[in-house]
């Protein structure tokens, strides 16, 4: 039984006394989530716009006058790192961790409220100085979104004057903002819980992004060291990672350096990032298939323990990313080896998530369309892993598009699933409103369709040997007149799949002001966020009395029952058995 001193003897709530301090300094976890999503989304939008650009430049070359290879690269680099920083590292954690762990664990708060404001605000900064590259001297950076040295800082490279610099500097900003929110989720979830909320009583949203915490704490310490390192290379010319280097006949004044430590720094931090996103995806659509399957969750211990297992075994694999690199090949033998290891414990989970639709009451409400949609993208892109992780099969696929489809599916496609199901699913707790259930079909399968229209033909552009990052292909003899008219292809999937999300935007826009009102627990979930007394949840959430929790999150369909859910916070009786945990 976990009895939650913080959650009891917290201290008076700081409440707002203005619009000002209610919405903008806001203290509240829910508030600062929601500034989190808003934030996060815009600047995916912006990412969004600049892919549809530089694919406009690979189906159509020519058919866009500024688009230069300067222009190419810089937008490729910062669509990049927006979608894989900035969008959806900041949206699981900064945004669905803010508004779900208080909310599910019966807190009236996170642990540090004044920290976790000023995490938002340092993390608003971030990409203030990210965006701020676009209007820089030179624009912002064009090395790539790995920004490997030793081109990311040499002249030649697009944004070599101030765009790398405002690049690391935001990383570096953007790491600083996460460990305040980190320390704060951790501390929330091991400290504040409600009574009888055992770890093992935790909802599978929580673990994921509890699990995913931890790991940013430890990864993303590599990759500041990393943008420091290099951003003193660039500014005071040390050689971290610059070795000897001559142009144009003359010495360049660095020495000794090495460029394959950064790519070590950068990968140690990049593969954990990879299950930083996946963690809480995976946590958030196991909970969106048990509710809306209307059946408990196939082996709950066997799925936290698998969240756990990948979160450690994410910092043995980061060297299959570097193949190429000329690296020992008994080190690529370990690196091919933990990488199929690690497919264990995800392979676990994906069987988890059918067996909980095996002969469950499945309701196809738009967030379980999105969560169906997740296992087979997320399935797709994770066998395609197994090819890449092989190093003899990685090493003549891994410039090619083969990869920017694998990346994509698995990194790209597959968390933004699990969102847009979110979004879905926890709507109506953050506004109070419901959304149009058409638009939100019809949005669906725009998306879902939209993106296999786009990167399962990029397979076989892999397969053909078509090069990525290239600002034109021209006339090139390998690459056939099919591969032309691909591309074009998927541009125009592209542009629509994106013109489509306009949809999910009048729906959500729409449904805030002239919605129907939403029933206090409108999918008749278990989990404590949909059993607080208002709805929205008020400032502190559940008014004088915390709730006391008597039973795990998932107890749906329960023989004799007289409904086919009890909530966690229903004490057992006659009727009602209590899962043993």
């Amino acid at each position: 039984m976990a009895y939650a001193t913080l959650a009891d003897d917290l201290k008076e709530l700081h409440h707002p006394k203005t619009w000002v301090g209610k919405y903008v300094w806001s203290q509240d976890h829910k508030v600062i989530a929601v500034q989190y999503m808003f934030t996060a989304v815009g600047t995916g939008l912006i990412a969004l716009v600049l892919s549809d650009l530089f694919r406009l430049q690979i189906g159509f070359p020519g058919s866009l006058s500024f688009m230069t290879p300067e222009v190419y690269y810089q937008f490729i680099t910062m669509h990049g790192m927006i979608m894989v920083v900035y969008l959806l590292t900041a949206l699981f954690l900064g945004g669905f961790g803010n508004f779900l762990i208080p909310l599910m664990l019966g807190a009236r708060d996170m642990v540090f409220p004044f920290v976790n404001m000023m995490s938002y605000w340092v993390f608003l900064l971030s990409v203030l100085v990210l965006l701020a590259s676009f209007f820089a001297p030179g624009g912002p950076t064009g090395a790539g979104w790995t920004l490997y040295p030793p081109q990311a800082i040499l002249p030649g490279t697009p944004g070599t004057q101030w765009g790398i610099v405002l690049m690391l500097a935001s990383l570096a900003i953007f790491i600083i903002a996460f460990t305040m929110g980190g320390l704060n989720y951790v501390v929330t979830v091991l400290q504040a819980r409600t009574r009888g909320m055992t770890l093992m009583r935790m909802p599978l949203s929580v673990w994921g992004i509890f699990v995913a915490t931890i790991l940013a704490l430890l990864a993303f310490p590599a990759w500041f060291v990393g943008a420091v390192m290099m951003m003193l290379d660039r500014i005071l010319g040390t050689s971290f990672f610059m070795p000897a280097l001559f142009s144009m006949g003359q010495h360049l004044g660095y020495n000794g350096g090495s460029p394959i430590l950064f790519q070590h720094l950068f990968w140690f931090f990049g593969h954990p990032e990879v299950y930083i996103v996946a963690l809480p995806a995976f946590g958030i659509v196991s909970d969106l298939l048990a509710v809306h399957a209307r059946k408990n969750i196939f082996g709950y211990r066997m799925m936290v323990w698998a969240i756990v297992i990948i979160g450690g075994l994410s910092f043995i694999v980061w060297a299959h990313h570097m193949y190429i690199s000329g690296m020992n090949p008994y080190f690529g033998f370990f690196f091919a080896t933990s990488t199929l290891i690690i497919a264990v414990p995800t392979a676990i989970k994906v069987y988890n998530w059918v067996l909980t639709l095996w002969k469950g009451n499945i309701q196809f409400t738009v967030p379980m369309l999105f969560a169906i949609g997740f296992i087979f993208t997320f399935t797709n892109g994770g066998l395609t892993g197994l090819f890449l992780g092989n190093v003899s099969v990685d090493v003549p696929l891994s410039g090619t598009y083969f990869v920017v489809a694998h990346f994509h599916m698995v990194m790209g496609v597959s968390p933004i699933l699990v969102v847009f199901g979110a979004l879905y699913h926890w709507y109506p707790k953050i506004t109070g409103k419901m959304w149009n259930e058409a638009l939100g079909k019809l949005h669906f399968w725009f998306t879902f369709i939209g993106t296999y229209l786009i990167y399962f033909p990029m397979h076989y552009l892999g397969f053909l040997g078509m090069p990525r990052r290239y600002y034109e292909y021209g006339k090139t003899g390998f690459i056939p007149d099919s591969a032309h008219m691909l591309n074009a292809f998927i541009t125009v999937a592209a542009l629509a799949v994106g013109v489509s999300q306009l949809i999910f935007f009048y729906n959500f826009i729409w449904s805030y002001f002239y919605g129907p009102k939403a029933p206090n627990n409108p999918w008749k979930a278990t989990t404590l966020e949909w059993q607080t007394p208002q709805n929205p949840a008020a400032h502190g959430n559940w008014g004088p009395k915390l709730p006391t929790v008597y039973r795990w999150a998932y107890d749906f369909s329960v023989p004799g029952a007289p409904d086919d859910f009890i909530p966690q916070n229903v004490p057992a009786d006659a009727t009602s058995r209590v899962h043993r945990t």
